[in-house]
């Protein structure tokens, strides 16, 4: 019943229409008054018309811009974010090509020693690199008391070894204690571990002569009297060197080479300062 009605009505309206256009499409006289009447109630509808239609297709123009802009941003943030993990993984791989270099820099400067490259895996806590661990043992060549380089020097030297990791204790250790020398005058010190003035990025010297010729700016580097230090391995440079209150010895300080606060690649030299295989091997040579 409804859905007749509502037939009636649209045909109502089609012949509503149809019967405005051919009175406003004649031009006869005797309609002129009707066609007039018509115009006055078909102007405003129109103009209301052409306002709502104008206001309709603006919002949907102004959506359609809208959810492109939307769509165009989110496309937009997703390149960015693209990019910017990119530029994190070049940045990432720049530092470590950088590291690498130096490593292989290291390697040229002391090729005299054997060495295998290692990866740091674990530090005990703190800000620095004290103790730590590396990714070979050994299985690999590696030994207690191996000297560990990295960053341009010495960094420290094995104390305990697995089949495929091994313990580094670091120059900057409170337990450390490194027999060093003057490179320039070969005069001897002591370069004492503290981590308490390693906030300052300083290492302590002791232990020379009064009359020894170790002064700012020197590189102290590791000394032939080492017992487990190879030799001639720089460890950084002397600054502040004063004589001591007893007036019989200087000390000062020494700024290390290495960087202890990001070590994450390091070389170990296989070779010991005491190598009872290179001794054992050298006594059958003399035997023969």
């Amino acid at each position: 019943m409804e859905s007749k009605r509502s037939k009636y009505a649209l045909v109502i309206l089609s012949f509503f229409c149809i019967a405005l256009i051919i009175v406003t499409s004649v031009r006869d006289g005797f309609l002129e008054p009707l066609r007039t009447g018509v115009g006055y109630f078909l102007i405003p509808v129109q103009s209301g018309v052409n306002r709502a239609g104008t206001l309709i297709y603006n919002e949907i123009t102004d959506y359609t811009r809208f959810k492109g802009a939307v769509e165009e941003n989110q496309r937009l943030k997703e390149q960015i974010d693209m990019l910017t993990e990119e530029n994190v993984r070049l940045q990432a791989e720049k530092f470590e090509l950088e590291r690498l270099r130096d490593l292989y820099q290291l390697d040229q400067d002391y090729q005299q020693y054997e060495k295998i490259g290692a990866r740091v895996i674990a530090k005990d806590s703190g800000d620095w690199f004290q103790v730590f661990r590396i990714n070979k043992g050994s299985a690999d060549g590696v030994r207690v008391d191996a000297n560990v380089i990295a960053g341009g020097g010495l960094v420290g030297i094995v104390t305990d070894v697995g089949a495929n990791y091994a313990t580094v204790r670091s120059i900057i250790d409170d337990m450390s204690r490194v027999s060093g020398m003057s490179q320039q005058s070969g005069d001897s010190c002591i370069v004492a571990g503290d981590l308490t003035l390693f906030s300052e990025k300083r290492l302590r010297v002791t232990g020379i002569k009064q009359d020894g010729d170790v002064k700012d700016g020197d590189r102290i580097v590791t000394s032939h009297t080492s017992s487990k230090y190879l030799p001639g391995i720089l460890i950084g440079y002397a600054t502040d060197i004063t004589t001591d209150d007893t007036r019989l010895t200087k000390s000062g300080y020494l700024v290390p080479v290495a960087k202890f606060n990001n070590l994450q690649e390091v070389l170990v030299i296989l070779q010991l300062k005491e190598d009872p295989m290179q001794a054992e091997a050298l006594g059958q040579e003399v035997q023969e």
